[in-house]
């Protein structure tokens, strides 16, 4: 097998029928991996499947609900039955509450955190075993900017995204020994139906995004398809613990 090739191997993607998901599904899928896309829309991820299999790539759809432990394990149990196997897992789905810290409910808080974080642990946990008995595997958490920088707007995100760091390092260091990669990526500002939502609540955001990022513009889902595919092929064998930023320059930008 080459360095970056992923035939043969099977990934599942939560959330992974739009935005970043999608965007890194369908990168694994050029790269040759079978597609789980694990979510909860069932419409909106049959589409996510047919644009990979038109391109040429094999995927399913897999119900996933992430804050729901049994239904963590019900959907590695799923893909498995259905592709045989599990080489890689992409903790992808994720939610946000965009109000002050004040203002928070324990609701709020919660399904953040259950969501962000408590699914990703989850997930691994389910992956785990099977990635044992197969000798290894790859597990790659999506963080975001919001992991390394504070948020006046959406505490809970961001908490749960610097949670999820620790999280990918803590998994790295326990799971090495299992031939078990762990690590995140960190999203800078993609242009996603979020982002979409984001830019409409908050007029002032897209000039600040531009003028923050040194590439001048906003990333594009298929911006991710590419460590994506190095951070689940072989080329990335003793690359673990990372947080790897893929936003353009912004969290190297001065003042």
């Amino acid at each position: 097998m080459t360095p970056f090739d992923l035939s043969g191997r099977v990934a599942l993607v939560t959330g992974g029928n739009g935005g970043i998901g999608l965007g890194m599904a369908q990168g694994l899928a050029a790269a040759g991996a079978k597609l789980a896309i694990a979510a909860r829309n069932a419409e909106k991820s049959a589409a996510a499947v047919a644009a990979i299999e038109a391109a040429g790539g094999a995927a399913a759809f897999v119900p996933l609900d992430v804050a729901h432990e049994s239904s963590c394990h019900a959907a590695i149990e799923h893909a498995v039955r259905h592709f045989g196997r599990l080489d890689i897992l992409v903790n992808n789905a994720g939610v946000g509450v965009r109000k002050p810290p004040e203002a928070y409910t324990a609701a709020e808080w919660h399904r953040v955190l259950d969501t962000n974080l408590s699914g990703a642990l989850f997930c691994a946990q389910a992956a785990y075993k099977l990635m044992q008995r197969q000798g290894g595997g790859k597990i790659i958490n999506i963080g975001s900017m919001f992991s390394i920088f504070g948020s006046t707007y959406a505490v809970a995100y961001a908490a749960s995204k610097g949670g999820l760091v620790q999280l990918t390092k803590s998994l790295a260091v326990a799971w090495a020994k299992d031939n078990i990669q762990v690590n995140a990526v960190l999203p800078g500002w993609i242009d996603t139906d979020l982002t979409s939502a984001a830019r409409r609540q908050v007029p002032e955001l897209n000039g600040h995004v531009l003028a923050r990022t040194p590439a001048g513009r906003w990333g594009l889902p298929a911006d991710l398809a590419g460590i994506a595919v190095f951070l689940a092929a072989p080329a990335s064998d003793f690359v673990t613990g990372a947080a790897i930023p893929v936003d353009g320059g912004y969290a190297s930008m001065g003042i």
